[in-house]
C-alpha cells in the first residue's frame, strides 16, 4: 500500500480530473488525501468521506483576487499569474507542508497550477507527478512571445527561492519523475512533447457526483441538440455571448432545440419554453450523451468532455488558456472558432449551422473520442502513479 497527497487549486476544472484518478487508487487499497484551500469543494467533487486537509490560499470570487470580465490577451494572462497563481503558491506552501510531513506520502499529485505542491515536494525530496489539467502547456502557449517566457521562468525561480529547495532545477509545471496528460496527441497536435516520462491519459472522467436533476422529457428527439455553456468561472463575462446565443437558435427552433447553462440569470427564457431550455447548471456528462453540437468558451475540460462524446464545437474562447485549446479544437478539424466579444447572433448561427451539418467536423470529433477512450483515463494515471510509488520505495 503506497500514499497519494493530491495537491489542488480550488477550481472545479483542476480538481475534477483528479478525482477519478483518487478514487482509482482508493480502490486498489492505497491511501489518499488531498490539500486545497477549499475543502468543501474537494468534497463535494470527490465525496465526503474524502480526507482533505486545508490550507490559505486565495479563492476566486473572493475579495481581492476578482478579475475584471473584460481583461484578455496578455493583461489577463499578467492577472492570472500576478493576481491569483504565484500567491496561490506561496498562501499554499505552509499547509501543503504540514499535510506532507503529517501524511508522509509516498508520490505528492500536485496539480499544474499548484506550484507549491511541487515545490514543497522537491523541498521535502518526495517524487512528485504533475496533474495537467490542461494541455495549453503543450502546444505552444507562448511560441512568439519570448518575452513573456523568459518572465515566467523567472518569476517561477523566485518562487523556488521562498518555497522550494534551492539546488532545484525543475520547472514546477513540468514534474521530471511523472507528467500525466488528460489529452492525447491527437488534440494537441504534433506539438505534443514526446518523453519516457510524459504520458497523455486522455479525460479522467470517472468518480464524480452525478450533478443536478435534469428534465430529460423536454427535449425533442426531431430535432439535433446543442448545449451552450461558458463553465463554471466566466457567468462575468459571458451576458452578451448568451444573448446573441438565444436569438441565433430561436432562428434554428424549426430544426434546433438548445441547452443554455446561464448561472447568472441573465436570460429571461419562460420555464416552459419548448425551444430552449435555461438552466443554471446542468448534469453535463450524461447531458453530452444526447447533443449534436457544443456551444463554449473552449475550456479544457468541456472542450474534453464534448470530444470524449465524439461532439463537434464551437469555441468562442474568453482568456487563460482558452485561445490555445481553441486553436487546438480547429487544427484538430473538430470545430468553428468564434471572437468572444464580437460575436454576433448572424456569425454564431452560420458557424452552428456548419458545425451541425459538416461530416468533417464529426469525424474529427469521432476520431479523437476513439483516441481518448484508448487512452485509459482515470485507470491509466492511477496505473501510472502505482509505478512512481513502487520506484521510489
Amino acid at each position: 500500500m503506497s500514499a497519494f497527497l493530491f495537491v489542488v487549486p480550488p477550481l472545479t476544472g483542476h480538481v475534477n480530473p483528479a478525482v477519478g484518478v483518487a478514487a482509482r487508487l482508493a480502490g486498489r487499497g492505497h491511501r489518499v488525501a488531498w490539500v486545497c484551500p477549499d475543502p468543501a469543494l474537494v468534497r463535494r467533487l470527490a465525496g465526503p468521506d474524502a480526507e482533505v486537509s486545508g490550507c490559505a490560499g486565495p479563492v476566486p470570487g473572493a475579495e481581492g483576487v476578482v478579475r475584471p470580465p473584460d481583461l484578455r490577451g496578455a493583461e489577463a494572462l499578467k492577472f492570472l499569474w500576478e493576481g491569483y497563481l504565484l500567491p496561490l503558491a506561496h498562501a499554499m506552501a505552509p499547509g501543503v507542508r504540514a499535510a506532507a510531513q503529517a501524511f508522509r506520502p509516498d508520490v505528492v499529485v500536485a496539480d499544474q497550477q499548484a506550484f507549491a505542491g511541487a515545490l514543497v515536494a522537491e523541498r521535502l525530496r518526495l517524487p512528485w507527478a504533475t496533474s495537467a489539467t490542461t494541455s495549453a502547456e503543450f502546444s505552444g502557449a507562448y511560441d512568439g512571445l519570448p518575452k513573456v517566457a523568459e518572465w515566467v521562468r523567472h518569476r517561477l525561480t523566485e518562487l523556488r527561492s521562498h518555497i522550494g529547495a534551492p539546488s532545484g532545477t525543475a520547472d514546477p509545471r513540468f514534474s521530471p519523475h511523472l507528467l500525466l496528460i488528460f489529452s492525447t496527441p491527437e488534440l494537441i497536435g504534433p506539438q505534443a512533447p514526446l518523453a519516457q516520462h510524459i504520458h497523455y491519459v486522455g479525460p479522467s472522467l470517472a468518480g464524480r457526483p452525478d450533478g443536478p436533476g435534469f428534465p430529460w422529457e423536454r427535449l425533442d428527439h426531431g430535432r439535433a441538440k446543442v448545449l451552450v455553456t461558458l463553465g463554471t468561472a466566466n457567468a462575468d463575462a459571458g451576458d452578451r455571448f448568451l444573448a446573441e446565443c438565444l436569438t441565433a437558435v430561436r432562428e434554428r427552433a424549426d430544426r434546433v432545440q438548445a441547452v443554455i447553462t446561464d448561472p447568472g440569470g441573465a436570460l429571461a427564457v419562460p420555464p416552459d419554453d419548448k425551444d430552449v431550455l435555461v438552466l443554471p447548471s446542468v448534469p453535463q456528462l450524461a447531458l453530452l450523451e444526447r447533443m449534436d453540437a457544443v456551444v463554449c468558451h473552449a475550456g479544457h475540460n468541456t472542450v474534453c468532455e464534448a470530444l470524449w462524446h465524439g461532439v463537434p464545437l464551437l469555441v468562442a474562447p474568453i482568456r487563460d488558456d482558452q485561445p490555445v485549446v481553441a486553436g487546438q479544437v480547429v487544427d484538430a478539424g473538430a470545430g468553428v472558432r468564434l471572437r468572444f466579444g464580437r460575436v454576433r447572433a448572424d456569425r454564431l448561427g452560420a458557424a452552428l449551422d456548419t458545425v451541425l451539418t459538416d461530416p468533417a467536423h464529426r469525424a474529427a470529433a469521432a476520431r479523437i473520442r476513439t483516441a481518448f477512450r484508448a487512452a485509459g483515463g482515470a485507470r491509466a494515471a492511477a496505473a501510472h502513479l502505482q509505478r512512481l510509488a513502487a520506484e521510489a520505495r
